[in-house]
């Protein structure tokens, strides 16, 4: 699939992006080169999906159309950083036991970072943005270091993977260089938790996340939104993404 700025994607969608993107790249320089960090992923679903012993509310929210081309690809990356940001925002607001201040700069640190994403997908998408997401965190225990960390890992790992896999779906070039953008970011991050939450100081770089080849983790929408939806509320309807 060929990667062209302007060809079948939405001419305001794309003026909206020009715009943003500048905001994100003063943003980005300013603010992440604060965190001198790597890039990580996730393989197995099994290592990052909750306990399934562990039920959801009770509840009917609204079930979420992506759509279709480069606008869904976005929809999908903003439902992601949806996520990301309200798990930070819960972390923020209430630490666990025992968070160091080095931790909790970290947290304060990915907290604005995955907000900021968030904020500039909206922008970015305009009217065509699906809704704000109801997400349930029943699994995570705030007050425990081990199960935040271990949800953060989670988050992060599954990010790099989604925007590894997704790239590769978008028909503007522009869309794919803030995704670039973007996935060095969330790279950053997770190498950041595996570094604050495992002993192996190789962690950050451990081999279930770094292939042979010295490349990361790349997975497919259905397969990062398989592994999100204990956490999202909302029935996710990606049949219209692209698939190559």
């Amino acid at each position: 699939m060929s990667k062209t700025s302007k060809s079948n994607v939405e001419t305001p969608l794309v003026s909206r992006l020009n715009g943003s993107r500048r905001s994100f790249i003063k943003y980005g320089g300013a603010t992440l080169a604060a965190s001198g960090l790597l890039i990580s992923g996730c393989e197995h679903l099994e290592q990052i999906l909750p306990d399934k012993g562990m039920g959801k509310p009770e509840g009917h929210p609204r079930t979420v159309n992506l759509g279709r081309g480069d606008t869904g690809i976005l929809n999908y990356a903003y439902a992601l950083e949806q996520l990301e940001a309200a798990f930070y925002i819960e972390v923020v607001n209430m630490p666990y036991n025992g968070i160091s201040d080095e931790e909790m700069v970290i947290m304060e640190d990915l907290r604005k970072h995955e907000v900021a994403h968030r904020d500039f997908l909206k922008a970015a998408l305009g009217d065509k943005a699906i809704i704000s997401l109801t997400f349930d965190f029943s699994t995570v225990d705030f007050s425990n270091r081990h199960s935040v960390l271990s949800t953060a890992k989670t988050f992060e790992d599954l990010g790099v993977a989604a925007y590894n896999g997704a790239g590769r779906l978008f028909e503007s070039a522009d869309l794919l260089l803030i995704a670039g953008k973007i996935v060095s970011v969330e790279g950053r991050h997770a190498a950041a938790i595996r570094s604050v939450l495992d002993e192996d100081s190789r962690s950050f770089a451990g081999s279930d996340v770094i292939d042979g080849n010295g490349l990361d983790r790349a997975f497919k929408p259905g397969k990062v939104l398989e592994a999100a939806s204990p956490f999202i509320l909302n029935k996710i309807n990606a049949n219209q993404l692209p698939k190559s």
